[in-house]
């Protein structure tokens, strides 16, 4: 049983590293070699009628539509999960996804991809049923940028249509749409179902001690890195200049009449946001952005315009769109002070500064960092930095950023690298020393040495538990039909009802 649970651990871990890029590529058509018509004239066309499911019984009637059975004409139906209908195409199309996303497809069949199409389309129709709710426009806002993504592709969104086979963006919206839509509320349905999933550490020791000691994973070659960051410091003139200009916005706004979303567009330094008007949904249960915005957003009512406010990332003003319980959609303008050569410079002989008096052994690099670090994020602990994908202090060097890797390659444990000139994540430039504190050679899994990756498989494992047992649960009272050529699949999950 072990060896089987495992097995079936290390797939899932398989896809969930693929997974936020999965999400978001099953709602997007994929560019392919072969033109529309082409593709058109090698699928072949087959006629199903949605009567009956596998077993021969009558479906469940889905009380908001008609009673009467509906002819669906389509190429190439592969299945059919709810009220959502999956095309052979669908799985080529996820393929091609994949492979120009730099994700290897060797070791995924198509059967496996298939079936993990219809858990998507499982948990989309779960999602409308337990009426978990989603904005339009979050989705509209979705739509935009990947059709701007297209858009940049191509050229021109006549190119794209072309190339799609539509006869006007509207419809190509329409259709982008509905994909949008069933990837966020399969992902929302997903999150739903192992959002309140944890584990207590005698279940990590439990999971642990059940691995023999022949399959206890490998883990490669490690270090752990520290910095300390100086930032270049804004001229209160420059401060003001931005907080005068958020000030006219709200003015514009409020007593001029122009629309919010409109001065977004055109003066927001946002670019997550600026192209659909600044507009994000922001829920109490899964705070997304810093605490000054959130605070700020969940203290106005629709139609309010904040005062200007500072972030890490800036100064911001906000309005609030629409409120859905412990949903709201915001739309901020954020302006992002400049930063002077001058500012720069200063912060470059800062850095120097503090560089010089700890090789001189005047302070120590964790006491330099607590004293002087700019990085809140990491002073209080030395400037000791966390892997932002494992949630530990641990980078294993073939997965590091390249960037970070390249940094401290070079660098000998307790060594302290030159000032480097660095941009953070969002976009400003910074001053950093960085020091490689331990590394840590290829070894198999240790409990202690590894607790952090331990309890995430013991948490991933107990996930799994959690969706085999709704995925069981919802098949049996969900209409689903796969098509003759497909029922050979081995799925992970009983799609066959057998």
């Amino acid at each position: 049983m072990m060896r089987s649970g495992r097995s079936n651990l290390k797939f899932m871990s398989r896809l969930n590293s693929i997974f936020p890029i999965f999400i978001f590529s099953i709602s997007i058509p994929s560019f392919s070699q072969d033109s529309p018509a082409e593709e058109a004239s090698q699928q072949k066309e087959a006629t199903v009628e949605i009567i009956e499911d596998v077993a021969g019984q009558a479906p469940a009637i889905d009380s908001t539509k008609n009673d009467a059975p509906k002819r669906i004409k389509v190429d190439g139906v592969a299945a059919v999960v709810g009220d959502h209908v999956l095309l052979e195409s669908d799985i080529d199309k996820e393929f091609v996804n994949l492979e120009t996303q730099g994700i290897s497809t060797k070791d995924i069949t198509r059967c496996q991809l298939l079936g993990k199409l219809m858990e998507d389309k499982l948990y989309a129709h779960h999602a409308i049923q337990d009426s978990l709710p989603f904005s339009d426009d979050e989705i509209n806002a979705r739509v935009d940028q990947v059709i701007q993504y297209f858009t940049q592709q191509l050229g021109s969104m006549d190119k794209v249509l072309a190339y799609y086979g539509k006869t006007n963006e509207a419809d190509f919206r329409k259709e982008v749409f509905d994909a949008q839509k069933t990837s966020k509320l399969a992902a929302d349905m997903r999150d739903k179902i192992v959002g309140d999933i944890e584990v207590t550490p005698e279940e990590v020791r439990q999971f642990f001690n059940k691995i023999p000691a022949e399959d206890r994973p490998l883990i490669g070659a490690e270090m752990e890195i520290a910095q300390i960051v100086v930032k270049p410091k804004v001229s209160e003139q420059e401060k003001q200049k931005v907080i005068n200009d958020l000030k006219q916005y709200r003015k514009d706004v409020l007593e001029n009449g122009v629309g919010f979303a409109s001065k977004a567009i055109l003066y927001s330094q946002d670019p997550g946001s600026r192209s659909n008007g600044g507009l994000y949904t922001l829920d109490r249960k899964r705070p997304r952005m810093v605490k000054e915005f959130r605070d700020v957003a969940f203290s106005l009512q629709p139609g309010e315009v904040s005062e200007p406010f500072e972030s890490d990332f800036g100064w911001h003003i906000i309005t609030v769109d629409k409120v859905r319980g412990q949903q709201r959609d915001v739309r901020h303008i954020l302006r992002i002070p400049k930063i002077s050569s001058t500012a720069l410079l200063g912060a470059k002989n800062k850095i120097d500064s503090i560089r010089t008096r700890i090789l001189d052994k005047e302070i120590t690099f964790e006491e330099a960092a607590k004293m002087f670090s700019d990085e809140k994020e990491t002073r209080n602990n030395g400037g000791q930095l966390y892997n932002p994908i494992t949630q530990d202090t641990h980078f294993e060097l073939t997965k590091m950023d390249p960037t970070l890797y390249t940094q401290v390659r070079e660098l000998k444990d307790g060594e302290i690298s030159y000032p480097l000139v660095d941009e953070d994540d969002r976009g400003n430039k910074r001053y950093k020393i960085l020091r490689v504190t331990r590394r840590y050679e290829e070894h198999i899994a240790d409990f202690a040495q590894d607790y952090i990756k331990v309890k995430e498989l013991t948490l991933k494992e107990k996930q799994l538990k959690a969706i085999t047992k709704w995925m069981g649960e919802k098949i049996t009272d969900t209409y689903v039909k796969v098509n003759a050529e497909n029922r050979s699949c081995d799925f992970e999950n009983d799609w066959l009802k057998k």
